[in-house]
């Protein structure tokens, strides 16, 4: 199996109410089978250009369920592809079901106007089926059911390109589909919305580590960080995401 370099870069690490003054999720993957991004929140085309990046460097992205933090950045960055004209090559979007309806139907109400959404430039959209491997492009990609909230059909993904393995939880409770997505791999990231209460849709650290001996991934990132979590990134046993935080796989 090839083993091409890959560079992870955490555009956005905070939660849904910007804690911290951290932008929303969204993750930048880079590798030679693909570059592709890990969520996409309403601020990840800020985060891609405080590093002089835009939506055309980005040729798959993979979202983990229907909440605005997570997805709600599509329409503004296919807006961008939309008005600059440039962009020839394919997009895919590949999630849960509901993505491209919910996208579409974004579109005219983010930004009105007599045009359809779809008439210059429209995505590729794929359903990843919760518990079946498939292929998008060079990367092989498996979704696994995750404990949010039913509506948003949420999902944890596991993610194979050149040799590596990445795994993303997702927003999640605890579940025993996590050690499953995350067995083996080379990176877990994996939400941590508070240290101690339970929420209820949410991990917390506590929890995290009562479990940590049923995961077998070779390291662990922390992300979607809360104000609680925030007061203790560096005390922690785990790294803890930081906006624009880079590590090489």
């Amino acid at each position: 199996m090839s083993r091409d370099p890959v560079t992870v870069r955490f555009l956005g690490s905070g939660d849904a109410f910007g804690s911290g003054g951290r932008l929303q999720s969204c993750i930048l993957v880079d590798s030679l089978e693909d570059r592709f991004l890990i969520d996409c929140g309403e601020t990840a085309l800020i985060g891609l250009k405080r590093f002089g990046l835009d939506s055309s460097v980005v040729g798959t992205i993979f979202i983990s369920h229907l909440h605005g933090d997570h997805y709600g950045g599509l329409p503004f960055l296919i807006k961008e592809i939309q008005v600059s004209g440039g962009r020839e090559e394919p997009l895919v979007i590949a999630g849960p079901r509901g993505l491209e309806s919910h996208v579409e139907e974004l579109m005219p109400l983010i930004f009105p106007g007599p045009e359809n959404p779809r008439s210059v430039f429209w995505p590729e959209f794929l359903v990843i089926p919760p518990g079946e491997p498939i292929r998008v492009g060079r990367l092989r990609v498996t979704a696994y059911p995750a404990a949010h909230s039913a509506m948003s059909n949420p999902l944890s993904l596991r993610i194979e390109c050149s040799g590596r393995v990445i795994a993303y939880s997702g927003d999640t409770e605890w579940n025993d589909f996590l050690p499953k997505a995350s067995e083996g791999a080379d990176l877990f990231i994996c939400e941590t919305f508070e240290y101690r209460r339970e929420t209820g849709n949410h991990l917390n650290l506590l929890t995290l580590l009562e479990h940590r001996h049923e995961l077998g991934c070779r390291r662990i990132i922390l992300t979607h960080l809360g104000e609680s979590m925030l007061k203790r990134c560096g005390s922690l046993e785990f790294e803890c995401a930081q906006d624009g935080m880079y590590i090489e796989l």
